[in-house]
């Protein structure tokens, strides 16, 4: 009997010790590596969110410049379209920052529909195009017509070789915002830009 009592008060014993909880001790240390964890796992969150905004800026910026590259060059293999031999239509005009086109779209032999008159160029930083007929399309006054092909475009050229009937075009774009972590070498600011160039050959002109 004396050696039950003794065993039901060692079972008692263990078991209000197994039933202790946590000192104020352990807690704070635990509470402490927890903030610590959180800390780490925000800094993560905050570095990759970071990194897909910047990203996705990247991506937007390259489609822009990509897609209004892509409308020019298919327009400018259309100039000097004149299935008629009547209309006259090439090439009108090229400057650093601007061409002027022509094509006979419905070959009627005349160049005064409308769309048959074509100017490419950049205004507040977009690239502009402005279609029309000779009336309201031309090489000086076409700012109140713009149609914007492409946002955050910050340099446009062309370069004109009657030589060879090419016309050379580069197209420079940049970020919407900037990344303080970059620094743009060349232009020691913070936007990230993208620059295409290509050559077109229109297709019905032939060399001077």
């Amino acid at each position: 009997m004396e050696h039950l009592k003794r065993k039901s008060k060692k079972a008692l014993h263990t078991s209000q010790e197994s039933d202790r909880g946590f000192t104020l001790i352990e807690l704070l240390i635990a509470m402490a590596v927890g903030l610590v964890l959180l800390g780490a796992m925000y800094g993560v969150f905050t570095m990759h969110s970071k990194t897909l905004g910047t990203q996705e800026q990247i991506a937007e910026m390259q489609q822009n410049v990509r897609a209004g590259m892509d409308m020019m060059i298919r327009d400018i293999r259309m100039a000097g379209y004149d299935p008629e031999g009547t209309a006259s239509a090439g090439i009108v005009s090229v400057s650093s920052d601007k061409i002027y086109i022509t094509m006979d779209l419905n070959g009627d032999g005349a160049l005064d529909d409308s769309g048959e008159h074509l100017v490419y160029d950049i205004y507040d930083n977009k690239l502009g195009r402005t279609s029309g007929t000779s009336s309201n399309v031309n090489d000086t006054g076409v700012a109140p017509y713009h149609q914007p092909v492409a946002e955050n475009i910050v340099a446009l050229a062309f370069v004109h070789s009657t030589a060879n009937n090419t016309v050379t075009i580069t197209l420079r774009g940049r970020t919407a915002d900037i990344d303080p972590d970059y620094t743009d070498p060349t232009y020691s600011d913070h936007y990230r830009r993208y620059t295409l160039q290509t050559t077109v050959v229109p297709r019905n002109l032939s060399p001077s």
